[in-house]
């Protein structure tokens, strides 16, 4: 898949020598959600942070597909001359995932985040407890698109709105990052940067994982970081990360739930330095 100038996604660069390491981001997010961790890489590297279709300031779509942003993905690695190891996060992991499977060529090493190549249940079930949550993403996508941004004034406005659907001020500041104002004062309105319309109908595309081509397998390193607290990779999905990419080391990150780089910024950079020096050495 080619991208022509208008289907390019934005990308910033942090580091101006060393190897390609491209970070992509989980849903809801951009690519800015990876500065801090970029700058801890960035006097040995050339970090990329990208945003995917309908998040940051990336083209909107017409729809919700892994093979196309996968192929997206591709097309700005093409553009290096080089191999990159790719970092991607929850959906951003999944595209990933696809991108090694089907561009291995591409890939020096992959480092998954808290996401398994699986389909994951519209709620809850990824474990035996009874209590467990179902996923809130869709109580999410409704929230912000609750939130009357012709008549909003402040940011503190936002987050208040968003408090009965998102209690966790962690992630109601994550989803705030997407919201901007255009102008400045008075006249400047608020908007999204996430295409909410079009995630919300598409919602159930990006809890499955599309099937790779036949007896496809990714053969180099893997790294696959899990939050200790998290159940997106749960046990019995080792099977099938182990079919799929035969060199996985699996670490988990004690104190983190699913926002892993969010929740141990440090043990987390510090994992992904050591997975990179091993694998350009």
């Amino acid at each position: 898949m080619t991208a022509d100038a208008e289907e390019r996604l934005h990308a910033r660069t942090l580091g101006e020598a060393g190897p390609r390491v491209v970070f992509v981001h989980g849903l809801f997010g951009q690519g800015r959600n990876w500065t801090t961790i970029a700058k801890g890489l960035s006097d040995r590297h050339r970090v990329t942070l990208l945003d995917l279709p309908n998040h940051g300031h990336s083209p909107w779509t017409e729809r919700v597909d892994y093979l196309d942003m996968a192929g997206l993905v591709a097309a700005e690695l093409e553009s290096y001359g080089e191999p990159a190891t790719m970092v991607g996060h929850s959906m951003g992991g999944k595209v990933a995932m696809q991108l090694a499977l089907r561009r291995p060529e591409l890939l020096r090493g992959l480092v998954v985040v808290d996401i398994a190549p699986v389909e994951y249940p519209v709620s809850g079930g990824r474990t035996d407890d009874p209590d467990e949550e179902a996923s809130p993403f869709a109580a999410f996508i409704a929230a912000m698109q609750a939130v009357d941004v012709e008549r909003l004034r402040t940011r503190d406005e936002a987050d208040a709105a968003l408090r009965e659907a998102v209690p966790s001020r962690m992630v109601r500041s994550f989803l705030l990052q997407s919201l901007v104002r255009d102008g400045v004062g008075a006249d400047g309105g608020w908007r999204w940067r996430l295409n909410l319309e079009l995630l919300g109908r598409d919602l159930e595309e990006l809890r499955g994982f599309p099937d790779p081509p036949p007896g496809a397998t990714y053969d180099g390193p893997v790294l696959w970081i899990a939050g200790a607290d998290s159940h997106y990779v749960l046990p019995r999905d080792r099977e099938r990360m182990d079919a799929l990419f035969p060199r996985t080391r699996l670490v988990r990150i004690k104190g983190a739930g699913h926002w892993v780089h969010s929740e141990q910024p440090e043990v987390f950079l510090e994992t992904v330095r050591r997975f990179l020096a091993s694998v350009e050495d």
